[in-house]
């Protein structure tokens, strides 16, 4: 098997390379990847059937991209909730650590495409050191969640030797590691980064896949290896316009990844990321493909759809409405439609 570094060395990062493989139009695309970059690895790159198909939509440079003047270049406010560099402290009792500023595919979608990838996401020891010291000062932080960029594509030297640093915190009882490596680089999960997780639990992995397509052979050895070595595997998919904004295609992806022991976590509604205006559906889109999923598929496979509210206000789950009427008795519908009566005992709180 190739080695994920040389997958990695191996990317279309240029309209030269992605024109060896498509008929592409390359003034366009380096009007795109001028403000923001592209990097799609081989591995990935071959799983693309065609233009305009949803793995391609996923990784390839739009023009639509420059043509937003709807949303905004920090729609989450995590600059303005980073006391020190590269660290967010939005809730009080966790925070989200970034400490790596590459991914093995530059996701067309992503929320910090202002600065992944750049020389905008600025991460060094010294900013790692920061972060560390300010979770260490503040007692009240419990949990830590690692991002970036991607925290595996780091060495696992590295890697290893910031969690340690963190796990020396008394006060931190849980790490989580945000990566999509387990769906655009699988082969970076090998036995060796493996064995060095298995020594920082608990700790947890949220993966990223977003089309079924994704769940490959390479895809599920990776989530193997994690799930056998004690690492609960949750996925953060992301609701996308012209990819998977359909029943069906949730479905499946929803269910396929249960098989790979990786629980649908969240299902996000697109945030507010300048560039990312084209992918966003209405939300009474979701709501409608969650109504469908719920009672026609187990419960394991049915995540919360959600919405980071912009400006650092958190997530929001955005629920179908079962409910009729409150009294004595609760009228609700159930997933069918079908009304039901559940009758009441108390005082409502």
């Amino acid at each position: 098997m190739t080695h994920w570094k040389t997958i990695l060395q191996n990317s279309a990062c240029t309209p030269a390379a992605l024109a060896q493989h498509f008929t592409i139009d390359c003034n366009a695309l380096e009007q795109v990847i001028a403000t923001y970059p592209m990097r799609i690895n081989s591995y990935y790159l071959n799983l693309i059937h065609s233009i305009g198909d949803p793995l391609w939509k996923q990784a390839v440079p739009d023009l639509a991209e420059l043509c937003d003047s709807v949303c905004m270049h920090d729609p989450l406010g995590e600059e303005k909730l980073s006391p020190v560099p590269n660290l967010v402290h939005k809730y009080p009792d966790r925070v989200l650590f970034l400490v790596a500023s590459e991914c093995a595919m530059y996701c067309r979608f992503c929320t910090r495409k202002r600065k992944v990838g750049t020389k905008r996401m600025l991460i060094t020891e010294e900013t790692i050191q920061a972060g560390i010291q300010y979770i260490r000062e503040n007692k009240e932080i419990r949990e830590v969640l690692i991002s970036g960029g991607d925290p595996l594509l780091l060495s696992d030297k590295r890697l290893d030797s910031i969690l340690s640093r963190l796990r020396a915190i008394k006060t931190i009882e849980v790490i989580r590691i945000g990566s999509r490596v387990p769906c655009t680089l699988p082969m970076r999960i090998n036995k060796e980064l493996v064995t060095m997780l298995q020594k920082h639990h608990p700790l947890y992995i949220n993966t990223h896949f977003n089309h079924p397509r994704e769940l490959t052979v390479e895809a599920e050895k990776a989530c193997t290896l994690l799930a056998n070595a004690g690492i609960p595997l949750g996925c953060q998919t992301v609701l996308l316009k012209g990819v998977n904004d359909n029943y069906k295609t949730l479905q499946t992806l929803f269910t396929g990844l249960l098989r790979l022991r990786v629980k649908p976590y969240y299902l996000f509604q697109t945030d507010l990321t300048r560039g990312t205006n084209h992918f966003r559906t209405h939300t009474s889109s979701g709501i409608a493909i969650m109504r469908r999923l719920i009672g026609s598929i187990s419960g394991m496979a049915v995540p919360t759809y959600a919405l980071d509210a912009p400006g650092g206000k958190g997530k929001i789950p955005l629920t179908p409405q079962y409910i009729n009427e409150r009294g004595d008795s609760l009228r609700f519908n159930n997933y069918l439609g079908k009304p039901c009566t559940y009758p009441e005992n108390g005082d409502p709180a």
